[in-house]
């Protein structure tokens, strides 16, 4: 009976213990966030494990009733690949990680690393496995208002830089297509774009012997066989885009020389990042603006249908210095234009913008910060904040296709929030939506 007793002892004395350290790191944390972001609570933290473990009681009823109706599709591409879908159309795809097996009621069976298509109503349609993280996803142009074709459309998924390859999937079910492993002396930095027609895809890529950034292109009609690169005019390219009128790409030089094996960066002192324009199929430069401060690493990029390129800073100087990381630039253009932040508080980002998501048709563009827990609307056309909401570990952004939010929002406690915007009023509102996984760094919409 005495041993019962200790046992019972430890057990409530190690839950104590566990109790009282979850508090004080949550304290912690809700500390540093509420010096820079004066909107933060502490109810953040318990919406969201009341988010997730109310989702996690209902998903088991639903899926279940989604596979009886929808006849749930399962395929085991390869070890590596593992999908599962319900037929209907998708809204967005994002990667993920710790996602549950779809198939599978047994919460206790998890894969580590994924992607996911969701639909309008922010429910998951598709799964599938990934053997590694992943960051950017790529959804290829649909030059054709034939749905048919629409549905046909490919979704490219990058590694998580310094990863050495990407892979193909099936918009429409999540099913694996191609893999494609990088050539030799290369590796992918996380980001890649389309051409418009959709037949070209151009990835950022790193020249493992001399560090020199590098733009691969692949060919889109012939299984993704790599054709050629052209140069990325600097070092540490991350995001590209394409512009508008389809001849012109977009690159996020971020400056930053990054070793393979760690991810050490190696050249803060010196870095040079600047936005580059070339032309995507000659390759030349023809055009690069530097920021103001040359630790200002250009990393993210979106744009206005206008021509207007939306970017985001990660600052990489002294935490006490507090520079624009939110800025805009239209080619020709001799400067890139910071947008404004009340009393110039820009620390509420804490020097890193993990997302950037223009709404052309409203002139609005959304920002997130996983680090200073914030996503944060502008009005482009004032070029003034309009509002920041408080969202911990919120990365991912995109714009909703129909009038119901102008943009959604995912985060790592695996909530998708849509953020509808007031222009009348310059406020905003909010909704979200709960699932069981950890969304990752990006979202993209599929329009």
């Amino acid at each position: 009976m005495s041993h019962k007793k200790s046992i019972a002892r430890e057990l409530v004395s190690t839950a104590l213990l566990s109790s009282a350290g979850t508090a004080g790191l949550v304290s912690a944390h809700h500390y540093y966030r509420r010096r820079t972001n004066p909107q933060a609570r502490l109810s953040d933290y318990v919406f969201g494990a009341l988010g997730a473990l109310n989702f996690a009681v209902k998903s088991k009823r639903a899926l279940a009733k989604n596979m009886v109706k929808d006849a749930l599709v399962v395929n085991a591409i390869s070890n590596e690949h593992v999908t599962t879908w319900l037929p209907r159309p998708i809204a967005w795809v994002s990667g993920v990680a710790a996602i549950p097996k779809l198939v599978a009621l047994d919460d206790n069976e998890a894969q580590d690393f994924g992607v996911v298509g969701i639909d309008s109503q922010r429910q998951l349609v598709w799964q599938t496995t990934m053997p590694e993280r992943v960051h950017d996803i790529v959804v290829q142009p649909n030059p054709t208002p034939n749905q048919d074709d629409a549905a046909k459309r490919h979704v490219v998924v990058m590694g998580r830089r310094p990863s050495e390859r990407f892979w193909v999937l099936d918009s429409a079910s999540g099913q694996v297509l191609h893999s494609i492993k990088a050539a030799s002396n290369r590796h992918f930095y996380g980001h890649a774009c389309f051409s418009l027609d959709g037949q070209s895809l151009y990835v950022s890529e790193n020249d493992t012997a001399d560090l020199i950034g590098k733009i691969g292109i692949y060919n889109a009609k012939n299984n993704y066989q790599k054709t050629g690169e052209i140069d990325a005019h600097g070092i540490g390219p991350h995001e590209l885009i394409m512009h508008p009128k389809g001849k012109m790409l977009i690159i996020a030089n971020g400056g930053i020389k990054t070793e393979q094996a760690s991810r050490e960066e190696l050249n803060l002192d010196t870095m040079k990042p600047a936005l580059t324009y070339l032309d995507r199929e000659t390759g030349k430069l023809l055009a690069q603006i530097t920021p103001p401060h040359n630790q200002m690493s250009i990393r993210h990029l979106d744009i206005h249908h206008d021509g207007t390129v939306m970017i985001g800073v990660q600052f990489q100087g002294e935490k006490h210095l507090n520079l624009p990381l939110v800025l805009t630039h239209k080619f020709g253009d001799d400067a890139l234009l910071p947008l404004t932040m009340p009393n110039n508080n820009w620390h509420m980002f804490h020097h890193y913008i993990a997302s950037v998501a223009v709404d052309s048709q409203n002139d609005l563009l959304c920002v997130t910060s996983p680090i200073g827990g914030v996503a944060a609307v502008f009005d482009l056309t004032s070029r003034a904040l309009i509002d920041a909401i408080s969202l911990p570990d919120c990365a991912g952004a995109a714009t909703v296709v129909d009038d119901s939010a102008n943009f959604i929002v995912s985060d790592g406690q695996g909530l998708l929030t849509t953020i509808s915007v007031d222009l009348a009023k310059q406020s905003l509102s909010t909704d979200n939506s709960s699932q069981r996984m950890s969304f990752d760094n990006h979202l993209q919409d599929v329009s």
